[in-house]
């Protein structure tokens, strides 16, 4: 399969398993897991199991998981959907996280800190190069800190997903380096 098949597929099924599961009437569970052959039957872009078991595996993001037998699927993080709970353990983070931006959303930031908007929980990365990549999606990266070992001992939760990325509710502007 070709690389722009497999972005294809990738970006149907953000979109279906994190926020619009109602665009091709499916079901998720509440903890988010969607039937593979409901996918595969109602997809208008026609794949096979094959081609949607070479997304999940090769996603550089591993965006997506197969429960053990491979009937269901889901997204490891990002939903906007509020009734998915990942039923994630509170963690203690590392001492410093990131987050990519881009400058547009800096005057913002700084006034409110980070803000889960329409998602469920703000997304950090454990390295600058992670966070980068997230940057570079909207234009010019700019890497914020976060001091989420500071947060957490003042009583903020971190959760960490299936793929590594890092969450949390809010990163209140007192925990975040803009000078990174």
């Amino acid at each position: 399969m070709n690389e722009k098949d497999k972005k294809q597929i990738s970006k149907f099924l953000s979109l279906v398993l994190r926020h619009k599961p109602d665009s091709i009437d499916l079901s998720l569970d509440e903890q988010g897991w969607a039937s593979v052959g409901e996918i595969l039957e109602k997809s208008k872009l026609r794949f096979t199991f094959k081609e949607l078991e070479e997304v999940v595996v090769t996603n550089d993001k591993q965006r997506f998981s197969f429960n053990s037998d491979q009937t269901k699927i889901r997204a490891n993080q990002g939903h906007s959907l509020k009734e998915v709970d990942l039923n994630l353990k509170p963690l203690t983070p590392p001492f410093l996280l990131y987050h990519g931006t881009v400058e547009k959303f800096l005057p913002q930031i700084k006034i409110y800190g980070l803000k889960k908007m329409s998602r469920q929980y703000v997304h950090l990365s454990k390295d600058k190069d992670t966070a980068t990549n997230v940057g570079l999606r909207r234009g010019k990266p700019l890497i914020l800190s976060v001091r989420a070992l500071e947060m957490c001992n003042k009583g903020y939760q971190f959760f960490k997903s299936e793929n590594g990325v890092w969450l949390t509710d809010e990163v209140p502007t007192a925990f975040i380096d803009f000078n990174s």
